[in-house]
């Protein structure tokens, strides 16, 4: 006998029950996807634009109305400006009503960057709209809006 077979022993008794209560667990875990609702979208725009009026026009939102799969959807928003030192956008902010977290980005320019266009790729949980808002120098905030069916989404959070 070995001097380290009780530690072995030991060891071992350990992980097989880890091992058992973690089987166990998981058998009661439930999966779920975490979603915010259309509220929780229009307070996280109210963070951004305070009591300011959104109005509609100025911004293009240019996302697929059909995604096969929520896991990269490419979206593109474009707003009418200048862009000279005393008229450019300062920011643009994306939101969704389902995802997780309802201010998917925020992008904040300024006279310098040329152009107000910017492009990525972000992850949607279910079919809903999406709101593009530009901040421009001038302390107003304009919008386009689109909604976008998803036919298998992404975004699973929330393991409980």
């Amino acid at each position: 006998m070995d001097r380290h077979d009780g530690e072995w022993r030991s060891r071992r008794g350990i992980l097989k029950a880890a091992g058992a209560l973690a089987a166990g667990c998981g058998a009661a875990m439930l999966v779920r996807p975490a979603r915010a609702t259309p509220a929780s979208m229009q307070i996280a725009i109210r963070n951004v634009v305070g009591s300011a009026a959104v109005q509609q026009g100025k911004v293009t939102l240019d996302i697929p109305p059909l995604v096969e799969n929520g896991s990269t959807v490419a979206v593109s928003v474009a707003v009418e400006s200048p862009m000279t030192p005393t008229d450019y956008v300062k920011a643009i902010h994306i939101f969704t009503e389902k995802n997780p977290q309802p201010n998917v980005i925020s992008i904040h320019l300024g006279p310098r960057a040329g152009r107000a266009n910017v492009a990525t790729r972000m992850r949607l949980v279910d079919t809903q709209k999406i709101v593009a808002i530009a901040e421009l120098s001038n302390g107003s905030f304009w919008s386009d809006t689109a909604d976008v069916i998803i036919t298998l989404g992404a975004c699973l959070e929330d393991v409980i």
